[in-house]
């Protein structure tokens, strides 16, 4: 097809380069926005599990690649506070990071975003589970948020989806990006392949903006161009499902419990994280063929369970540096151990030291919610440092939440998230190579739906004043 030309071009259509255009549009941007995506419009996502009762992984993963990307179509929560959601406050401040979530969250709104704010009351109840969570060697991380909901999400997001098209952007759907065009230390625009084959797209500035699913690709691109970046902790985990009965009072009173320790012996950083109260549990595939599990929670349509994940970080430096690769061999490791399907195993069973079986899954209390997950031993895959602090850290949320570390209790695995690259930048998002800027879950800075707008939002504003 060969050259084209565009004044900006924006890789990935989830929340980051969403709300980079969105900036670009507010403010009067005269020239072109070109926005590509290797998924679809978001009208045309949808799950086929939903219909035949099986993941039958479509390629790309329907849940995690298109407009909007992963995070609208997990469970779509609004963390409203800059203590969550990664590190984008080391890079900007604080303060600049609250009033750039008070601005998106007005955007949200504005399309149409649920007004109630969930986690903002009830303070004496806050304070009882905060004093149990101190007592359990635990940080209870107080923070309000705005749930979408996974199905209102979608709604939301089409609408977003037709105010930039009507205002003129080029969204290009089913167009992979192949390669970032670096000459010398200035990028020129992007390789990419479409409908109709490859072309070049030669633009004036280049935004990345690939999210958790591009963040090995934009790691490979760092490599081969000499983007200045660094290796940050990865996440290997596992997503616990248990009775809404044993989480109702947290769930009452805070909706997500973000909990934060450093079990011994090792004393990694273990979190909570993505709580979905009702919520179901759900796979999600990447390139491939790697299934992880994830979450949903839905406004409408609500489970007996609760879910949430328990990630575990690691570090690695010297003489491995690629912890996104170490994590995708776990995560291979889980996947053949379950035959291409999530394992999912009774922490009971872990704790006697045997593997769970179907008809023990059938006849307990916790019904998964993700049916086609192979009951089995996730400790055959899981390495032990991991598997050591994930153990640890749920015997003391049980402290917290009484029952939490109930022997029938579901463990899930792999969830594993992959933003560990991290891009190095100053604090407009300019990378080392001129005219390339790097937003999002894939930079390595946010860790979630707001902050990675937010990330957006701010280099919207700073492209329009440069060009």
């Amino acid at each position: 097809m060969g050259a084209q030309e565009t004044d900006i071009v924006i890789v990935g259509a989830g929340p980051a380069g969403i709300f980079c255009a969105l900036e670009l549009v507010r403010r009067g941007f005269p020239g072109r926005i070109t926005m590509l995506d290797k998924g679809l419009a978001v009208e045309e996502r949808s799950c086929p599990k939903l219909s035949v009762g099986r993941c039958v992984g479509c390629e790309p993963c329907r849940i995690t690649t298109g407009f909007s990307g992963a995070g609208a179509f997990s469970d779509g929560k609004l963390s409203l506070s800059p203590e969550v959601g990664g590190d984008l406050p080391d890079l900007i401040g604080a303060d600049a990071a609250r009033t750039a979530i008070g601005e998106v969250d007005g955007i949200y709104l504005a399309f149409g975003a649920d007004e109630r704010v969930e986690g903002a009351g009830a303070r004496p109840e806050v304070d009882d589970i905060r004093r149990r969570a101190i007592k359990a060697g635990l940080k209870l991380v107080d923070c309000p948020l705005r749930h979408l909901g996974t199905e209102r999400a979608r709604d939301l997001y089409a609408r977003i989806e037709r105010h930039l098209v009507e205002s003129g952007v080029d969204v290009r759907f089913r167009t992979q990006c192949t390669q970032v065009l670096v000459e010398g230390d200035v990028c020129r625009g992007v390789a990419a392949e479409g409908p109709e084959g490859p072309f070049e797209l030669h633009a004036r500035r280049t935004v990345v903006a690939t999210g958790r699913r591009g963040a090995d690709w934009l790691e490979r691109m760092c490599r081969e161009h000499a983007i200045a970046h660094s290796s940050g902790p990865v996440d290997i985990g596992v997503r616990v499902e248990v009775r809404n009965e044993i989480m109702q009072t947290v769930n009452d009173v805070l909706y997500e419990s973000k909990l934060i320790g450093y079990p011994k012996p090792f004393k990694n950083k273990v979190r909570t994280f993505c709580q979905n109260p009702g919520g179901y549990v759900s796979q999600e595939n990447y390139d491939g063929g790697l299934a992880v599990v994830n979450g949903h929670s839905y406004k409408d349509r609500k489970s007996p369970n609760t879910n949430l994940a328990i990630l575990s970080s690691h570090n690695f430096s010297e003489p491995f540096d690629q912890p996104i690769a170490y994590a995708q061999k776990v995560g291979e490791l889980a996947n053949m151990l379950g035959d291409g399907s999530i394992l999912v195993q009774r922490f009971g069973d872990i704790l006697d030291g045997k593997r769970t079986w179907k008809k023990e899954l059938d006849r307990g209390n916790v019904v998964p919610t993700l049916p086609d997950a192979v009951a089995g031993d996730i400790t055959a895959a899981m390495p032990y440092r991991a598997m050591t602090n994930i153990i640890n850290f749920i015997l003391a949320v049980d402290e917290v939440v009484p029952g939490f570390a109930s022997p029938e209790t579901l463990l899930y695995a792999p969830e594993l998230k992959f933003y560990s690259n991290r891009v190095k930048m100053d604090a407009r998002f300019e990378t080392s190579v001129r005219n390339l800027r790097c937003l999002g879950d894939s930079s390595g800075w946010t860790r979630g739906l707001m902050m990675a707008s937010v990330m957006g939002h701010l280099a919207g504003g700073y492209a329009a004043e440069e060009l």
